[in-house]
Parts: C-alpha cells; sequence; structure tokens
C-alpha cells in the first residue's frame, strides 16, 4: 500500500466520521469507556473476549491482555488519544457481533453521563468543510454514536454548531449493525439518493472506518490525524487473506482532504477537455 494512492473516482459524495477525524471528545469517550470495562462480567462478556494470540497485532494483544487483567484500558492507551471506542471493541471483540452489541449499549448508557464538551479537533475545519460544499461535494455525517448525542454535539461545536454544513447524518441508533458494517454507510447514500459507489468518499480515522467503507463498496479515505508513519499503516493494513482491506488514499488533515478533492475534480475536468 501506498499513502500517495489516489482514489478511481472523482468525489460527488464525502461521508465524514465524526470523533477523531473532525472533532475531539476523547475526554467523554474515554470516561464512558472507563465505566464499561469493570462491568464486563456484569455484562457477560468476559468469556466473550478474544484470546490475545487471535489478535490482528501485538499492540492490540498488549491492549486485550491488560483488559483482561485490569478491567480497564491502559493510561499510554488514553495518553495517546488514538484509539476509538469502536475499535476499541473490535481489539476485544473481533467478530462477535452480539457481543459488540451489547457493548456498545452498555458505552451509550455511560457516554450519557459526560456528553457535552467537543472541540473542532482541527482550528479551520469549518472553512474546509465550506470549500469542500463550493466545489459542488455532497457532504454527509457518520458516527457510530446514537442520534441524540450526535444532534447535542453537532449543535454545540465550534460555540455556534455545524449542522449547515452536512445534507444527511446517519448515526448508531438509525440502523440495525454498527461499524464496521456497511449499515450506516448505505443508510447516509439512501437519504442522498445516491448510488453506493466511489464516486462517495468515506473519511475516517479508524481500521474499522476503512472496513465499512470497502464493505459498502465506496472509496476509503483513511484519516492518518495521528501522524502514523508508512511503517505503522502497512501494519495496520496489512492487505492479507485475514485483514484485507486497505484504503484507497490516506490524508493527514482536512486541509489535505480539500485538495486531494481539487485535484481529483482538476484531473476530472482535464480528461473531459481531452475526450472533447
Amino acid at each position: 500500500m501506498s499513502i500517495l494512492q489516489l482514489p478511481h473516482a472523482i468525489p460527488e459524495v464525502i461521508l465524514i466520521d465524526w470523533h477523531a477525524t473532525l472533532v475531539d471528545t476523547h475526554d467523554a469517550m474515554y470516561h464512558a469507556v472507563d465505566d464499561v470495562l469493570p462491568k464486563l462480567e456484569e455484562l457477560g462478556l468476559m468469556e466473550r473476549l478474544l484470546e490475545p494470540e487471535d489478535s490482528k497485532t501485538l499492540e492490540d494483544a498488549k491492549l486485550l491482555k491488560y483488559v483482561r487483567e485490569h478491567r480497564r484500558l491502559h493510561p499510554k492507551v488514553k495518553a495517546q488519544r488514538k484509539i476509538s471506542r469502536t475499535d476499541i471493541f473490535e481489539v476485544l471483540f473481533g467478530a462477535d457481533a452480539d457481543a459488540k452489541v451489547r457493548a456498545h449499549a452498555a458505552f451509550d448508557d455511560a457516554y450519557r453521563n459526560y456528553v457535552g464538551h467537543v472541540e473542532p479537533l482541527e482550528p479551520d475545519i469549518r472553512p474546509q468543510l465550506e470549500h469542500l460544499r463550493e466545489l459542488g461535494i455532497t457532504l454527509g455525517l457518520i458516527s457510530n454514536r446514537n442520534r441524540d448525542f450526535m444532534e447535542h454535539e453537532l449543535a454545540i461545536v465550534d460555540g455556534t454548531g455545524w449542522a449547515d454544513l452536512f445534507d444527511t447524518m446517519a448515526c448508531g441508533n438509525d440502523v440495525e449493525h454498527r461499524k464496521p458494517f456497511p449499515d450506516l454507510l448505505l443508510k447516509a447514500l439512501e437519504n442522498l439518493g445516491h448510488p453506493a459507489d466511489e464516486t462517495c468518499w468515506y473519511v475516517g480515522d479508524s481500521t474499522t472506518d476503512v472496513i465499512a467503507a470497502k464493505r459498502a463498496h465506496v472509496a476509503a479515505v483513511f484519516y492518518n490525524g495521528a501522524h502514523w508513519d508508512r511503517a505503522w499503516l502497512d501494519k495496520i493494513f496489512p492487505g492479507t487473506t485475514r485483514h484485507p482491506h486497505q484504503p484507497d488514499a490516506v490524508v493527514d488533515s482536512i486541509p489535505d482532504l480539500v485538495r486531494l478533492a481539487r485535484h481529483m475534480l482538476a484531473q476530472g475536468k482535464r480528461v473531459a477537455r481531452a475526450r472533447d
């Protein structure tokens, strides 16, 4: 995989993940995860945890082993602020969909106690999203979070809210299956009346986001806000039979996403002129 790859089609629709792609809600998220992990036995989830040897990476195995022993995240994991609750539950439960449903439900109950503080992840996100709209691109918002949480956070971010920037929003409790299933992306595209193809880009910060995009048959753009190097990207997206899903492109910031969209649109116009 090359981080210099380009998507295969120009974007007509860009769907964007919320947490850790557009906004920072890490503190509230980790507080809620901290509330859930001590209840794994009560929730009937201890016996559903993966075995460390079944983990995708050594780092995943370490996280899993620590949670098994301590019923909490290692302080370094929270300090790094790089992993979402969705990816945490993927690491802990793998392909066990029922276990993840229970874990997400417990998270939602806990998150109600902390929702309320949300900050833009980058200082100029609103104008960058406005640039995408000026390019004629339809924008949609995607989140595993429940709709009541999302509507509240979307209304208060930046002190003014960003609801006017998006033409649709699909939330965790709008569909039967949350990411990494493709349901949220397909729901957003259904709302927009747009086909599930590579003229839709889905931008997200996690391996779960890339998997959801590939399962929905849209272009996967990985938001590398953590600035992982090429070696780490190759590790988390190995392209193996067991873990085949890889992003179509990687961006390090929302301005990078805007530049990528502009480049692809300009390329499309040049091709059209050449054909004429």
